[in-house]
């Protein structure tokens, strides 16, 4: 593998980001589609084994929805009793954040990371109290739907005809340094929804069914696995820069177009050739070898090579 030598400024960029981190506690965001793909389950289990690795484990708000299989994982988990607060009449319960930093944990578990915390609270957003804990030296464990995230809003809005109002700057999902996702299938959320088995706060029947439409749950869940995926490949890409790796690493897609005797392949190509972009990948095509279309194929591979070689393929293959 070619390596070059480090560039000074980048060594330098690194050992003052490593200072900076340096006694601030980690964030892992449990990341999903939507509600009820399990990132409250999944953030508990893997509590319960950090516990059982001899960490600190505290849990500083918990919102089971009274999942009989969530609360079943808080048994022997230290939960933080929460803050009574009355507002507009109405007795609520919050996260209670200076008692979480008197108790000063190794590990909090906050879940629910777009939630708004009640008026006069220290800080609007449940976020905002994550960023304090971490720079007290707490490490944190949240959990984050990708509709919440502030870059997707109008996206996310476009796609299920709902307007999220609680959401997170991108700027906290990077400051993550883990970001676990958690999938499920459109078909399964909407049974664990039949089931009973999603929370959604206020909202009618209707626009619940709404928003678990299977043609939006995919959408959501796209733009779940894109997010995540954008992100490892700018964790691998600041590797390189950091260990100076001029080399390309083959982890990456491939496109292959087949093209047939169809008038479709010329379509195909082109086709072939935006998925290419879009993945950053290397491209080729080839044609068919069936007796009775392989002259036809090779016709027609032919002209559409001649038409679109700018779109810098490899050349075909007969």
């Amino acid at each position: 593998m070619a390596e070059r030598r480090p560039d000074p400024d980048e060594l330098l960029l690194r050992v003052r980001e490593q200072e900076a981190r340096r006694g601030r506690g980690k964030l892992k965001v449990f990341f999903g589609a939507a509600a009820g793909v399990g990132k409250t389950f999944a953030m508990l289990e893997a509590a319960r084994a950090q516990r059982l690795a001899g960490v600190d484990v505290v849990g500083g708000v918990v919102e089971t929805h009274h999942r009989a299989e969530t609360e079943a994982l808080l048994d022997g988990l230290e939960i933080m009793r929460r803050r009574r607060v009355e507002y507009r009449g109405t007795v609520l319960e919050e996260f209670d954040l200076d008692a979480a930093l008197s108790r000063h944990p190794t590990l909090l578990l906050v879940d629910e990371l777009a939630h708004t915390n009640v008026p006069e609270s220290r800080h609007a957003k449940r976020w905002q109290d994550v960023l304090e804990l971490l720079d007290t030296g707490i490490d944190v464990y949240t959990t984050l739907n990708v509709q919440h995230l502030e870059s997707l809003n109008d996206l996310v809005a476009k796609i299920t005809g709902v307007v999220v109002r609680e959401t997170v700057p991108d700027s906290v999902l990077e400051r993550a340094d883990d970001v676990e996702l958690v999938d499920l299938p459109a078909e399964d959320l909407r049974r664990r929804l039949k089931e009973g088995k999603v929370y959604v706060a206020h909202q009618a029947a209707e626009a619940v069914e709404h928003f678990f439409r299977e043609g939006n749950l995919n959408a959501l869940r796209e733009l779940a696995l894109r997010h995540t995926a954008e992100r490892v490949d700018a964790k691998m890409q600041r590797y390189r820069r950091e260990h100076a790796i001029d080399t390309v690493w083959p982890v990456a897609e491939r496109v292959l177009v087949c093209v047939g005797p169809s008038p479709m392949s010329a379509r195909l190509v082109r086709a072939g050739r935006r998925l290419a972009a879009q993945l950053e990948a290397p491209w080729w095509w080839r044609t068919s070898r069936r007796p009775r279309t392989a002259t036809s194929a090779r016709r027609i591979a032919r002209e559409s090579w001649r038409r679109y070689a700018s779109l810098k393929a490899s050349a075909p293959r007969q």
